[in-house]
């Protein structure tokens, strides 16, 4: 093998394949042939890619590697790790996107010769784009010998997506890989906190991000001038260089070190501050920072680090810029931080505190809060009000952070936002939102904590919106009765009955992976993930969640920034399985949810109309005993081999006989979990009007 050829794991070789990782090692045992492990560990073996490549074409597993796969693998592979990798890549798709007509001509060499070239014309791009003192440097002829390779590959995926997209796709891998490596801000919350920002801002705003991680609060910024970005991790400074830089042509700034105890804009008057701080830091400089002159509001207790945070973004924007911060809920009413609130109510620069719904960024159990602030001008009255804002309502906050609905936050807090900037004041709207006096919050407490100063909605949307459900509710208790199953005859009464294919309908026949070797039906894994979609052109598919399915929804998700993976899209017939979890659950897809990408942990299964009825598929899929069979048990979850799952074999005219019995349940099915959600919405409406008075008892 090649000293620098690229290596790829046991769950790489999986998705080359589009397989699972049992698959993977099912061949290992069973073929002689199959690539040896050349790195890793015993439990972790990796495997040369070239080789891998070459054993799954032979075996009529891989027409051909996709090219964003190959350069993937490349960068998973990389000797020196997959941050350098990701470097090496971005400064020559930076080279790509700002010198395409000089790349052609250095790439016509050898790879010896381009490792010894390449350094100087990255040092240019690298030094114009961002300047001399930067988190990235150009790499050496000896560092870009193992790289050359990826360098191309890179190269050549740039031509296909545009450099930014390749590098989105390639970073997001990345991060996607290493989950608890990273604390992120979901593109949801950092296009709002940007949207927020921006009325304040000027056309083209200089922004500040003091802890700017992977750099997606200042990639959201629409149409900066000047992006300023600083993290303690060295690695991460330079990926968003290397992003920024990639993503727009504003005045890219970036620095590593810690704001707070180094803060390398000390000098800098921001139109705009952005900032996902650390929650709930003890060492953050407290003894050192004493006497520091950025607490002007009071000198932070050493539990009230993002107080801290909060400071320090003040201190660093021009008088009238706008900071928005991501913020635990516990600093908006803990006793240690009360001197200080009290202190920016008074003084006019906290303007809004906006409670997210749970699940809306890390940590995803609690409901974080976003604060907006603005830095008093001198001889400007400071405002006379807050403006709380509640999102946490059902209908925004759905079940997860899956099923966050991120336009309806985005529009009922900006609906809130711009009138209060503009007039200092907003109609209230009960539950929802309202500009509270400020002299109202100055008392012992100072908790800011929406929910605790906004009146509540309507009981259930008020007495007319309780009957309209209580309508409904009848009615669908109505049609499910109609829609109740006959009763159910015994296989053998059956038989007697007249019905010989009842007794023969038992899950013993086929499997699943044999009808997809004999084209009976195609199988197709999900890969795409459900955060918010920003680029591209046109509405993004819909993503059917496992969550949809499991809750009989439409689809709720979003692709990914980028679309780093190619969406299996869903079409009528098709029958969806979830694999983890260990239910017993299929859903047959209809018109309304055609079009719309398969998420992740779904199984898709495309049956050939002429050999399969869907519903007779997803009926016997849903057996109890079969998907108990077809499961695998590990410490944490239990997943389902789709392919392992039985049917029997029955003529197409006996499928659809079936077909329509299991499509009758599912029908009685959805009425029933409809009767339910209506019940408990016509209950818990009628506890909160009788409780607050606007339901006569």
């Amino acid at each position: 093998m090649p000293e620098h050829a690229a290596e790829v794991t046991a769950a790489g070789i999986a998705r080359l394949a589009g397989v699972g990782r049992a698959a993977v090692s099912n061949w290992r045992r069973r073929h002689a042939d199959f690539p040896r492990p050349v790195g890793g560990t015993e439990t972790s073996p990796s495997f040369a890619l070239a080789d891998v490549e070459r054993w799954l074409r032979a075996q009529g597993k891989l027409a051909e590697v996709p090219l964003r796969e190959r350069v993937w693998q490349q960068v998973a592979g990389h000797p020196a790790g997959a941050v350098t990798a990701l470097a090496h890549a971005g400064c020559v798709l930076l080279l790509v996107r700002d010198r395409s007509s000089a790349w052609p001509k250095l790439a016509a060499v050898s790879d010896e010769r381009l490792a010894e070239t390449l350094p100087v014309a990255l040092e240019e791009v690298l030094t114009e784009r961002l300047g001399l003192e930067r988190p990235v440097l150009a790499p050496s002829p000896a560092e870009l010998g193992p790289s050359v390779p990826l360098l191309r590959g890179a190269a050549e995926l740039a031509a296909e997506t545009g450099a930014r997209q390749a590098f989105e796709f390639l970073l997001g891998r990345h991060l996607d890989a290493n989950p608890r490596q990273y604390t992120l801000t979901p593109a949801g919350p950092a296009a709002l906190m940007a949207a927020l920002a921006a009325p304040a801002a000027g056309p083209r705003p200089t922004v500040l991000d003091p802890a700017s991680g992977t750099g997606t609060l200042l990639r959201a910024v629409e149409q900066p001038g000047a992006l300023h970005g600083q993290d303690a991790d060295p690695e991460l400074a330079a990926l968003t260089a290397l992003r920024l830089a990639l993503a727009c042509d504003a005045d890219i700034r970036v620095r590593t070190g810690d704001s707070l105890r180094a803060d390398a804009f000390a000098q800098l008057a921001a139109d705009t501050v952005l900032c996902h701080p650390p929650f709930n830091e003890r060492n953050w400089g407290h003894d050192e920072l004493a006497y520091d002159p950025r607490w002007e509001y009071g000198f932070p207790a050493r539990t009230e680090s993002e107080l801290a945070w909060v400071q320090h973004a003040l201190a660093r924007l021009r008088p009238g810029g706008t900071a928005v911060l991501l913020m635990p809920p516990a600093a908006a009413s803990r006793r240690s931080g009360r001197r200080i609130r009290a202190d920016l109510l008074r003084r006019g620069a906290l303007r809004a505190v906006v409670a997210l719904p749970a699940g809306a960024a890390p940590p995803y159990g609690i409901p974080l809060h976003l604060w907006v602030l603005r830095k008093p001008a001198v001889g400007v009255t400071p405002s006379p009000e807050l403006l709380l804002v509640d999102t946490t309502a059902d209908h925004l906050a759905g079940a997860g952070r899956d099923k966050l609905d991120w336009q309806a936050v985005h529009t009922a807090v900006l609906d809130a936002w711009l009138p209060f900037d503009k007039h200092g004041t907003v109609t209230e709207t009960p539950g929802a939102s309202r500009s509270v006096p400020v002299i109202e919050l100055l008392d012992d407490d100072v908790d800011l904590a929406p929910a605790r100063h906004l009146p509540p909605p309507a009981a259930g949307g008020g007495a007319a919106e309780l009957l309209a459900v209580r309508d409904r509710l009848a009615e669908t208790l109505g049609r499910t009765v109609a829609l109740t199953p006959p009763p159910a005859l015994p296989a053998d009464a059956a038989t007697r009955a007249g019905d010989p294919a009842a007794a023969a309908a038992r899950p013993t026949g086929v499997t699943v992976g044999e009808l997809a070797r004999t084209g009976a039906l195609e199988l197709r894994a999900g890969g795409t993930g459900t955060s918010a979609f920003a680029g591209g052109t046109g509405a993004p598919p819909r993503v059917l969640t496992e969550n949809d399915v499991f809750a009989a929804q439409p689809p709720s998700g979003t692709l990914p920034d980028g679309a780093p993976e190619e969406p299996v899209l869903l079409a009528p017939g098709d029958v969806v399985v979830p694999v983890l979890g260990g239910g017993s659950l299929a859903r047959v897809v209809d018109s309304a949810t055609a079009g719309a990408a398969l998420g992740r942990n779904l199984q898709l299964l495309r049956p050939d109309p002429a050999a399969l009825d869907p519903w007779f598929l997803a009926g016997f899929l849903r057996g109890t005993t079969n998907t108990r069979q077809a499961s695998s048990y590990a410490s944490t979850a239990t997943r389902l081999d789709v392919r392992r799952l039985q049917l029997p074999r029955l003529p197409l005219a006996e499928q659809r006989r079936y077909g329509e019995r299991f499509r009758a349940l599912a029908e009685f099915e959805d009425a029933l979990r409809l009767a339910g959600r209506l019940g408990e919405q016509l209950v818990q409406g009628l506890y909160d009007g009788l409780a607050d008075g606007t339901v006569a008892p």
